[in-house]
């Protein structure tokens, strides 16, 4: 069902990030854009990408998440994140990081975002729709104020 973990960092100066991550990873990313880039790795198993973003109080980390092979793994792991209580939001035939894709959102006790996507094509637009938080990359906004189950056994 999943097929990459999904790390996305913030990077100032994708040029240098690029330079870095092609002798790093040993790979040349499979898209770029002006202020975006993306490595698919196998091994490992990553989805890899660089938003240029400012740094906020969580530092380079962006969000990170799991990419799947289709939709209704989406839909799947939405409804089980969802019967466990956890918040959830859903984003269906989206546009994020110059791709449609669906996925659905969860945010951990921390205020970290996870999200589970499948991408369905390519596009030439970072983003359409409202106008969003650009500190991720396409995250919504986390729901204030954050209730989570406790995962605390005693």
């Amino acid at each position: 069902m999943i097929s990459r973990m999904h790390v996305a960092v913030n990077c100032t100066n994708l040029e240098k990030s690029l330079k870095f991550y092609k002798s790093f990873f040993g790979k040349e990313p499979t898209k770029v854009k002006e202020n975006y880039a993306k490595f698919e790795l196998d091994e490992p198993a990553l989805h890899f990408s660089l938003n240029v973003r400012p740094f906020n109080e969580k530092g380079v980390l962006n969000h990170l998440g799991f990419q799947v092979n289709r939709t209704e793994d989406v839909i799947k792991m939405g409804e089980r994140l969802r019967e466990d209580g956890l918040i959830l939001i859903d984003e269906m035939n989206t546009t994020c990081c110059y791709a449609v894709q669906d996925k659905v959102w969860v945010y951990d006790p921390d205020g970290n975002a996870w999200e589970i996507f499948y991408t369905k094509e390519d596009s030439e637009f970072e983003s359409v729709g409202e106008a969003r938080d650009l500190s991720l990359c396409c995250a919504p906004s986390s729901p204030q104020p954050i209730n989570f189950i406790s995962f605390d056994k005693k």
